[in-house]
């Protein structure tokens, strides 16, 4: 494939070249064992953390590189396009984003150096849970405050990387939905020491297996406790506090959606290029080349609108609408590039060896998660059209 997607990606060439030669150290032999063992990548994230790479966004004074969000978009976006997955220690790069703007400078110096060493891994973030799915504003997880400490009982669901993090960023209820007067009121952010909380038994976690290797599981609190100073920012208004990083995250992903479509567009051209069925290359034919050559336009499209949205955020100004329509035109983007690859690969593309049925599965999941597609277009509809509410 000719590069004129490495071209435009050529932002921080100097951190996507370093992002590479550490992808190439896991290649896709090294992702498959991890499936068949259903194993967290360790190595990968450890050679992450030593690179700097995930203590890109924390700012020098707390040991980090203080690089900008659109530079953690090129990190993530290069790990993708490399054949690697980000899935695993991305949430690091957004949840430290509430820890940084809205905690104390007691909570920073505690944590944040740790975090940029890898001394401590802040990977799990406790929000959804099983009867509330992306409705936030909804949830029951409870924290009620006795004295010098919060007593926190309740379940999250779908929270990736639990089992393989020292911390946990949790949002949960501290005001009866009955006494607040909005519903984003009440709720609040606490920074877990989850490592504490199952020495005492309060905190119990249990793997959820799933399609994709994502170290997925569900978190049960049972009056865990939680020291007071451990509160974020103020009480009750954790949902806003989570919000701006709620928006990076859709950004980081979307870039990771972004790698995803150029390897898929990069494995495509390749083998249609060199695949020959009766006595020619398959991709002579327009009918293999156009959705091929579709998706690549659609990814185009979407880098633009993705980096207006780290643009906006990395200036401290609103991103909402950017970020969420960022996020549903690279995963549409990289689906239709899977879509392609997977096609023109015929069976092969459901050979293992290939990769591409793995990276198949797990682009898929980005329509879905960190937040549905539907959603997306219901807010796009409601908050930007005018719209009136469908709910």
């Amino acid at each position: 494939m000719k590069d004129a997607h490495i071209a435009d990606a050529a932002d921080f060439p100097d951190i996507r070249d370093a992002v590479r030669k550490t992808c190439a150290a896991f290649p896709g032999e090294y992702w498959r064992k991890l499936e068949e063992q259903e194993k967290y990548p360790t190595e990968f994230v450890k050679a992450m953390t030593e690179a700097g790479f995930l203590g890109a966004l924390i700012p020098e004074e707390y040991g980090g590189s203080g690089l900008p969000l659109r530079a953690g978009a090129a990190i993530l976006e290069e790990v993708h396009a490399s054949g690697c997955n980000g899935g695993a220690c991305h949430a690091q790069m957004y949840i430290m984003g509430t820890l940084l703007k809205h905690g104390t400078e007691e909570q920073k110096k505690k944590y944040l150096p740790k975090i940029a060493s890898g001394e401590l891994r802040l990977q799990a973030f406790g929000v959804t849970e099983p009867t509330t799915g992306s409705d936030t504003t909804k949830l029951k997880t409870r924290a009620v405050r006795e004295g010098g400490h919060y007593v926190v009982n309740g379940q999250k669901v779908w929270t990736s990387r639990a089992l393989h993090s020292d911390l946990m960023l949790l949002l949960a209820r501290t005001t009866p939905v009955d006494q607040i007067k909005k519903k984003t009121d009440g709720l609040s952010t606490f920074i877990v020491d989850m490592k504490a909380a199952q020495s005492a038994g309060t905190l119990t976690i249990k793997p959820i297996k799933a399609m994709v290797n994502h170290s997925t599981t569900e978190v049960f609190f049972d009056n865990m406790i939680v020291p007071a100073e451990n509160l974020i920012g103020v009480e009750g208004r954790g949902f806003h506090q989570v919000m701006d990083g709620m928006n990076a995250e859709r950004i980081l992903v979307a870039a990771e959606c972004l790698g995803d479509a150029r390897w898929f567009t990069d494995k495509s051209t390749a083998y249609v290029s060199e695949r020959q069925v009766f006595g020619r290359p398959i991709g002579q034919n327009q009918g293999v080349q156009f959705p091929i050559a579709r998706a690549y336009a659609d990814y185009r499209a979407a880098d633009l609108m993705v980096r207006r949205a780290a643009e906006l955020f990395d200036n401290g100004q609103p991103c909402g609408p950017e970020a969420n329509m960022g996020k549903l035109l690279a995963s549409e983007a990289s689906w239709k590039a899977a879509e392609a690859c997977l096609q023109y690969h015929g069976g092969f593309g459901y050979a293992r060896e290939y990769d591409v049925e793995r990276k198949w599965r797990e682009t898929r999941l980005y329509q879905i998660a960190p937040i549905s597609s539907n959603l997306i277009l219901s807010y796009v509809a409601e908050h930007i059209l005018g719209m009136p509410r469908s709910y």
